[in-house]
C-alpha cells in the first residue's frame, strides 16, 4: 500500500517488519503515479457575453458551450438551439446545419427542451436582433436526454406551480436570476464585514436558549423514535409535569450516547425512565442532551459572547421558527445576518446597518445589471430606481413616539388601529417609508420596552429601550437591532419581569459580570433582503427550497 511520510511528505512504500524493527521504506518516483490535472474554471456563456461588446470581441473564436436546451427551432436549412448554462440570463443561440457533426441527434429527437448538451463551434455575428453573436456549430453532443414530460416548457407557468417543482425551477429565467442575485448579496455581505474588520462566527444551530422569548421553536429530541412502529413507541410513557410538559428531571441523558431505545440496562449515573412495566423488559429512555434543545431562532446571544472577546463579529447562517403561518412573508427555515459590535451604542448600530444596506445594494446594481434589468422589466417596474434611492438618499431617523403621531394624523384607514405601545404592522411601516417620506428608507428608534426583547438596553425614561427598526419601501421592516443591556442588575430585573428562567441564561449573564462593555447589533432576514432586491413578492421564492407549515419537500 502506498503511503506518505508524515514528516517530509515523501511518498513511500511500507517495508517488512523483521526482529521488531521496520526496514527503511523505499522511495517511489513521482513519475510512476498519475498526476492530478490542474483545475481550471469552466468557460461559460457569461464569459462570452460579458462586457459592453456582448461577445463581439470574440468573433472568430472556436469555443465550447455546455448547458441545457431552452428551446429548439427546426427550419428547412438550419436549426436554432437556445442553450443556457445558468451563468447569466442570456442564452447562447447555437446555429446548426445538417452537415455539422452530431446533427443526427436533432433528426432523431434526442435534442429537446431540458436536455443537456456539449456544443463546439465558432462565434459569429448574429443575424437576429435579440443578440449580438451566436455560435455556428461544428459539433453537437447530447450529454443527457430529457423526457417529453419535462414540466418547464416555453409557455409561462405560475410561481405557485414552480414551488412544487423546486428542483427544476432554477432553470427558469426568474429563478436563475434570483439565485444569481442572492449569491451576489451573500458575497457582498461577507465582503462588507470583512473589509470593515469583522470576524465571521459560526453560531450553533442547536441551542438550549430562546433568544426572542417567543417560544416558537422546533424541539430537537431523540425521544421520538424514527424507525419503530407507532404501536411500539414509548412516547406516551415519557414523564410529564402537571401541565402536560415533559418532566426533564426524570428524563436525563445517560453517561453513554445510545439510540432512543436501549435494549439492555445502562449505567445509571443520572436518572432514567424505567419502562419495564410498559414493555415487559428492561428498557431505559433518555434524551440526547438531557435537557430541552431547539433549533436556533437567532445567533445573536452567541454572537455577543465573541464580540466581548473579538470586538466586532457577525453571523450568517440558518435560523428556524415554528410559527404556524402561511403568509407570503414567513418561512420556517431562513437565513439571518447578525453583526455584533463591542464598545458601540445605538448610534453606531444604525450607522453600521445603513452602510451595510447601501453597500450590498450598490454591489448588485453594479455587478448584476442583466438580472436587475430583467427584474425591472418583468417583476417590478421601477425597482432599479427604488434601489438607487437607497444608495443615494440619506436615511431618515425618527422616534417611535413621533412615528405613532404621524400615523394618528394619517388620512388612511389602517386595518390595525394605532396607539402608543402597539407593535407597528407592515401597513404602518410601509405608509411611513412610502407615503410620508416618499420612498426614503426610515429608521424608527426608541420603542416601548413592553413590545421588545429582554436583552435590549433600557432608556433613561424607563418606558423605552434603545431599539431600532429600518424600514424600506415595499417590504417594511428589513432590519431590526438594538443596543444590548450591558448592566447586570438591569438585565436580571428584565428577565424576572418577563418571567424567563435566569438559570437558562447563566452564561449570558456572565458576560455582564466579567468585563462588560456597551455593545449593539442588528439582525437581517436574508430572504427579505433578496425580496427587497429582486421585487419578488413571495418570500418562498427568495430561497432555494422553502420550508413552511405542511411543506418540507426536496
Amino acid at each position: 500500500m502506498n503511503t506518505c511520510s508524515p514528516d517530509v511528505g515523501t511518498p513511500i512504500v511500507s517495508g517488512a517488519v523483521s526482529s521488531g524493527e521496520a526496514t527503511k521504506p523505499e522511495p517511489v518516483e513521482l513519475e510512476k503515479g498519475a498526476r492530478i490535472r490542474e483545475f481550471r474554471k469552466k468557460f461559460k456563456i457569461a464569459d462570452i457575453k460579458a462586457g459592453p461588446d456582448q461577445g463581439l470581441n470574440r468573433l472568430g473564436e472556436n469555443l465550447v458551450v455546455r448547458g441545457w436546451v431552452r428551446t429548439l427551432r427546426v427550419q428547412s436549412s438550419v436549426t436554432f438551439i437556445e442553450v443556457n448554462d445558468g451563468s447569466c440570463l442570456s442564452n447562447m443561440q447555437c446555429v446548426i446545419s445538417s452537415d455539422a457533426e452530431g446533427y443526427d441527434q436533432v433528426e432523431s429527437g434526442l435534442i429537446s427542451t431540458g436536455a443537456s448538451v456539449w456544443v463546439q463551434g465558432t462565434i459569429v455575428t448574429s443575424q437576429g436582433s435579440k443578440q449580438k453573436v451566436e455560435l455556428k456549430v461544428d459539433k453537437l453532443v447530447t450529454v443527457g436526454t430529457s423526457d417529453p414530460s419535462f414540466p418547464i416548457q416555453k409557455k409561462r407557468v405560475s410561481r405557485e406551480f414552480l414551488r412544487t417543482k423546486a428542483h427544476l425551477r432554477p432553470r427558469t429565467n426568474t429563478f436563475g436570476a434570483v439565485s444569481r442575485v442572492r449569491n451576489a448579496l451573500a458575497y457582498a455581505t461577507h465582503k462588507f464585514f470583512q473589509e470593515n474588520g469583522f470576524v465571521w462566527l459560526s453560531s450553533p444551530i442547536i441551542t438550549a436558549s430562546d433568544c426572542e422569548g417567543a417560544g416558537e421553536q422546533f424541539c430537537v429530541t431523540t425521544l421520538v423514535p424514527t424507525s419503530r412502529e407507532a404501536t411500539d413507541s414509548p412516547v406516551n410513557a415519557i414523564p410529564r409535569t402537571k401541565d402536560g410538559l415533559i418532566d426533564w428531571s426524570q428524563c436525563a441523558m445517560c453517561c453513554q450516547a445510545a439510540p432512543v431505545m436501549v435494549p439492555t440496562p445502562q449505567p445509571k449515573t443520572v436518572p432514567h425512565l424505567d419502562l419495564h412495566n410498559a414493555f415487559g423488559s428492561d428498557i431505559y429512555l433518555h434524551d440526547f442532551f438531557g435537557k430541552p434543545a431547539f433549533l436556533t431562532v437567532s445567533g445573536q446571544l452567541n454572537g455577543e459572547t465573541y464580540a466581548t472577546a473579538l470586538t466586532d463579529v457577525y453571523t450568517f447562517g440558518p435560523t428556524f421558527r415554528a410559527e404556524n403561518s402561511n403568509t407570503s412573508r414567513h418561512l420556517a427555515e431562513f437565513w439571518m445576518i447578525e453583526p455584533e459590535l463591542a464598545f458601540a451604542d445605538l448610534e453606531d448600530d444604525m450607522a453600521c446597518a445603513t452602510a451595510y444596506l447601501q453597500y450590498v445594494v450598490e454591489y448588485i446594481l453594479e455587478n448584476c445589471k442583466e438580472d436587475m434589468d430583467f427584474f425591472n422589466t418583468w417583476i417590478e417596474k421601477g425597482i432599479i430606481a427604488r434601489l438607487s434611492d437607497v444608495v443615494e438618499k440619506r436615511f431618515v431617523q425618527l422616534s417611535y413616539t413621533d412615528a405613532v403621531e404621524l400615523l394618528l394624523k394619517a388620512k388612511t384607514a389602517f386595518e390595525f388601529p394605532v396607539a402608543w405601545g402597539c407593535d407597528l404592522q407592515s401597513e404602518h411601516e410601509r405608509y411611513i417609508t412610502e407615503v410620508v417620506f416618499g420612498g426614503c428608507p426610515v429608521i424608527i428608534r426608541d420603542y416601548p420596552k413592553d413590545i421588545k426583547a429582554f436583552y435590549m438596553r433600557q432608556n433613561d425614561d424607563g418606558k423605552t429601550v434603545a431599539a431600532m427598526d429600518m424600514l424600506v419601501p415595499r417590504v417594511g421592516e428589513l432590519i431590526g437591532g438594538s443596543q444590548r443591556e450591558e448592566r447586570l442588575e438591569y438585565l436580571e430585573q428584565r428577565l424576572d419581569d418577563m418571567k424567563l428562567n435566569k438559570e437558562s441564561y447563566w452564561w449570558y449573564l456572565d458576560l455582564r459580570r466579567y468585563g462588560s462593555v456597551p455593545h449593539a447589533g442588528f439582525g437581517l432576514g436574508f430572504e427579505r433582503l433578496v425580496q427587497f432586491a429582486t421585487g419578488i413578492d413571495n418570500i418562498r421564492d427568495a430561497i432555494p427550497f422553502p420550508r413552511a407549515p405542511g411543506s418540507a419537500e426536496f
